[in-house]
Order: C-alpha cells, then sequence, then structure tokens
C-alpha cells in the first residue's frame, strides 16, 4: 500500500511514526555492500524465533546481530510469485502474476528490479542459487545481474536408488521432457536422504563456497559495492542433507499437528492437502499419512534447515574474516511458510498462517540495534525501498507500482509502526471459475475475501480468524463476527482490486 495511503488509516488507530528518520541512512563514503540471503520454503522454526527444537545457530546469531521480524509475511505463498514480489517490488495482484510458469515481465516488460536499480548506482550484482525462479517454464532475468547468474540444482540426490528411476533427478527429467516436447508428469523421487557424504555434494554447500569466492573477490574490489543475492535451496523438498545433520535432532520430539481438518465454515476450496508432497516416494498421492511418514517428514525438515543454517554460517565467518561486516548490510529472507499437516496440508500454497508468515532478519551496521526485534507488520514488497533507503539510494522513480513501505525508521525504533496490517493472496477456482483471495493480516485477525477480480462484494466469500483466541485457525468466524468483517473489509478496500492472472 502506498504510505500515505497508510497514514489516515494510522491516526485512526493511534498510531504514529517518525517521518525525521527518512533521512540518507548510509554511512559516509563508500556505499554499503548487500548481502541478501534467500532461503526457499523456510518458516520461522528457528531458535532465535523461539523454537527449543531447532539446531540453527548461525541464523540465531545472524539476529543476534540486528532485528528479527515477528510478523512478517509473504505476499503469495508460492515462490515465483514470491520472488516477484521482492524483485519487483509489486505484489501478485498488482502484477497479475500468480503462477510458477509466467515470468514477470510478461505483466511489466520495463520494470526495474530492486537489483537494476542497484546497478544503476554503481552496484555489481551477483547472484547464485536460487534467486527468481527457473523451471516450469519461467527463466532467469538476465537484466538484473552485471555477470551472468549462477544457477544451482533445486532438487538433486546424491544416491542414484533415490532418485526417480534410478537415472535422472526430478529438475534433470524435466528438462528431458522440455527438450522433446513433451509434458509428461514428473517422475517421482525420495522425498529424503540421509548420507555420509561431505556437505558440498548438495546445492547448498556449494552455494555457500561460491558465495565465499564471490565475497573474496570484492574484498579485493572496494571501489565497486556489491550487491550479492545468494538463494538457498533448503529446506525444500526432497529434504536431502548429509547425516549429522538428521542426528541434531530427536525425532521423537516432533510434534504432530494438533488441528488437522480444515477451518469449521471454512470455503472447500480454500484448503489443499498435500500438494507437491506427493510427487515423492513413499507418500501416498492422496491422505492421510502414517504418524510415522509425519514424523519423518518433519524431521526431514530440520534436518534440511539445520544443513542450510550451516552454510549460511560458513558465509557469515568469511565476511567477518574479510572485514566485510561492519559496511554490509545483510537481509535473511524466506519467501514462503510451510505447512506441517495443519488443516490437513502440507507444503504451502494457502492463505492461512503457516504458509504465509516468514523468518525477516535485517542487519544494518549503525542502524539496527544488536539483538533487536519487532511486532512491525512486514510485507515481503517492503524489502525494495528499504534497502535502497539503507544504502542511501534516490528514492525510486521507476515504471512499475512499488506497493511497500520503507521499514527503515522500525530499524531505528521498533516500536515505531509504518503499516497496521500485512497484505497477501492466493488464487483459486471456485465452481469452475478463476478467483482470488485476497487477504490482510493485522496483529489480531486475518480477513479473506474470495471473490472473482472486478466483481461485486456480495458475491465473495469471507474468511476470519482471531488469533487471539484461536491461533489454530480452527473456524471461520466470518459469519459469527459481521461487524470485524466489515471494519477489515474497509481496510481491504484500500487496496486495488487484484489483477486477473496473466497467462503465456
Amino acid at each position: 500500500m502506498n504510505r500515505f495511503l497508510v497514514l489516515p488509516l494510522l491516526a485512526l488507530a493511534g498510531l504514529t511514526f517518525d517521518t525525521s528518520l527518512r533521512a540518507e541512512t548510509a554511512p559516509p563514503g563508500r556505499k554499503p555492500n548487500v548481502l541478501l540471503i534467500c532461503v526457499d520454503d523456510l518458516k520461522p522454526v528457528l531458535g532465535c524465533y523461539g523454537d527449543p527444537l531447532a539446531k540453527t545457530p548461525n541464523l540465531d546469531r545472524l539476529a543476534a546481530r540486528g532485528m528479527r521480524f515477528d510478523l512478517a509475511y509473504c505476499n503469495q505463498a508460492v515462490c515465483a510469485p514470491s520472488r516477484n514480489n521482492l524483485m519487483v517490488g509489486s505484489r501478485s495482484t498488482t502484477l497479475g502474476v500468480y503462477s510458477l510458469g509466467t515470468h514477470f515481465r510478461k505483466a511489466a516488460p520495463d520494470a526495474v528490479t530492486l537489483l537494476q536499480y542497484f546497478m544503476r548506482h554503481g552496484y555489481r550484482t551477483e547472484g547464485i542459487g536460487k534467486i527468481f525462479h527457473i523451471g516450469h517454464g519461467n527463466h532467469d532475468d538476465p537484466a538484473s545481474w552485471s555477470v551472468p547468474f549462477q544457477p544451482d540444482k533445486v532438487v538433486e540426490y546424491a544416491l542414484p536408488e533415490n532418485s526417480a528411476n534410478g537415472q535422472l533427478t526430478r529438475e534433470e527429467a524435466y528438462f528431458t521432457n522440455q527438450k522433446l516436447g513433451q509434458n509428461r508428469e514428473l517422475p517421482r523421487g525420495a522425498a529424503w536422504e540421509m548420507t555420509d557424504l561431505p556437505d558440498n555434494t548438495y546445492a547448498d554447500g556449494r552455494i555457500a563456497e561460491e558465495g565465499i569466492r564471490r565475497l573474496r573477490a570484492a574484498a579485493a574490489r572496494p571501489e565497486q559495492p556489491l550487491f550479492l543475492a545468494l538463494g538457498f535451496v533448503k529446506p525444500h523438498l526432497p529434504f536431502c542433507a548429509p547425516k549429522k545433520y538428521w542426528d541434531l535432532h530427536d525425532r521423537k520430539a516432533f510434534k504432530l499437528a494438533e488441528q488437522t481438518q480444515p477451518p469449521v465454515g471454512a470455503p472447500r476450496y480454500a484448503g489443499k492437502t498435500l500438494g507437491e508432497l506427493n510427487q515423492y516416494t513413499p507418500v501416498p498421492e492422496q491422505p492421510p499419512l502414517s504418524e510415522d511418514l509425519q514424523r519423518t517428514l518433519i524431521h526431514g525438515y530440520y534436518a534440511a534447515t539445520s544443513f542450510m543454517d550451516a552454510q549460511v554460517g560458513r558465509v557469515l565467518d568469511e565476511l567477518d574474516r574479510l572485514g566485510l561486516s561492519e559496511r554490509t548490510i545483510i537481509v535473511l529472507w524466506g519467501d514462503n511458510g510451510w505447512h506441517f499437516g495443519d488443516h490437513g496440508a502440507w507444503t504451502k500454497h494457502t492463505n492461512y498462517e503457516q504458509a504465509n508468515r516468514i523468518p525477516l532478519m535485517i542487519v544494518a551496521p549503525g542502524v539496527t540495534k544488536p539483538g533487536s526485534h519487532t511486532r512491525q507488520l512486514t510485507e515481503t514488497v517492503d524489502l525494495y525501498p528499504t534497502l535502497v533507503e539503507l544504502a542511501g539510494l534516490p528514492a525510486p522513480e521507476v515504471p512499475q507500482k512499488l506497493d511497500g513501505v520503507s521499514l527503515v525508521p522500525v530499524l531505528k525504533n521498533p516500536e515505531v509502526r509504518v503499516r497496521d496490517h500485512a497484505y497477501h493472496a492466493f488464487p483459486r477456482h471456485r465452481a469452475g471459475q478463476p478467483i482470488i483471495g485476497r487477504a490482510i493480516r493485522t496483529e489480531r485477525y486475518r480477513l479473506v475475501e474470495w471473490k472473482k477480480p472486478g466483481a461485486p462484494r456480495d458475491t465473495a466469500d469471507f474468511e476470519l480468524y482471531d488469533y487471539q483466541s484461536d491461533p489454530l485457525e480452527s473456524t471461520n468466524l466470518a459469519s459469527r463476527l459481521p461487524a470485524v468483517v466489515e471494519n477489515l473489509s474497509r481496510v481491504l478496500a484500500r487496496h486495488p482490486e487484484a489483477k486477473p492472472e496473466i497467462t503465456n
């Protein structure tokens, strides 16, 4: 939402923010480097977010260096659109891009990405791993990089017996099918893998190694600031990681979901079950999953997260060793959350809390107070204006609509508020027709409005959840609390209607 549209709403709520904090924040002299760490499918199951079962010492020490955002949300709970939201600074409903296979430039051909904006102001932009979504017919954005982007595998196995047919990884099979002009269902591989092999057997180990090499090159080139984007792929499925990371966890300690049914009174189309999970063995095509399988999957997610954490730690260690930390802005961002069987759902792709709440940490030397945290409601699109301001660059004047607000006032004072809700969306079909679920999340409530873009409000289905009285979203309260629905609908009405989906 435009910052100036937020002001009247904040005033009504008795909330204020300090406009004097909009001054240039980059230290005098050289521009700061930026290290953007993107993590695939990472929900806030981290030690620094209070999870006692997590083994994430490196992300915990990163949080201790700066600010942790406790109520951060993606703008759409699926990787390609979420990464568009980050890099373009526009929500999915602004772009009309909701799918994995549609490139954002189909909707906004002249958009200036966050990376391009930094390039225009003298930065060298480099990327490794997974930043934009590549695959499902989608591709990278070469205009965003000073040097060619270096991708790595998202789905891979070290042991041939775990990959589909014992020969190709799912990713390799996908590209083979595309070359042959075929669109067959991908063969299934194992949902997890445990090996005694080195960390660089898997993509995240290699991404860390290449990231370290790029940092060393930047240290030898101090005259040009670096924007380095590292896209770690775990804990994305399959949960493949060296055995030592599995051994960090006691699988008996993991609790299974308490709320295993969809919310009472919610539209049937709003939920999901297994999604992409059933593309992997030994997961059945349809639920239910045995308790043992559920526990193994959760164990695998935590193990893969610990593996990724160790690789981030290697990069942070090198940043310190090179003496770059004091002039490097660091952001850790998860692209979406993940369901662990709550509501009977696994993976992401919903408008519910577990799919949309993400970890977000920002370390800005001279701006953030070490070990701080905030309950400021935050969206992925806020990172574009925030990083621009932190780097001391001019306020962006770009062709696309920027939907975010700068979080710099919050970084200086965690009690300051620059918005009173977060916004996200997800597409569905109702009676065979495409609809969009637009949602707002306040500290207490989430309202979801399901309807065809542009259709009258009286055609909408609503969901309402109260996180004070019902944190597990057991019951849709929309019919019981019409006054709350009406009040939140007025807030939602400040946002433009969702654009219909653009397809290739």
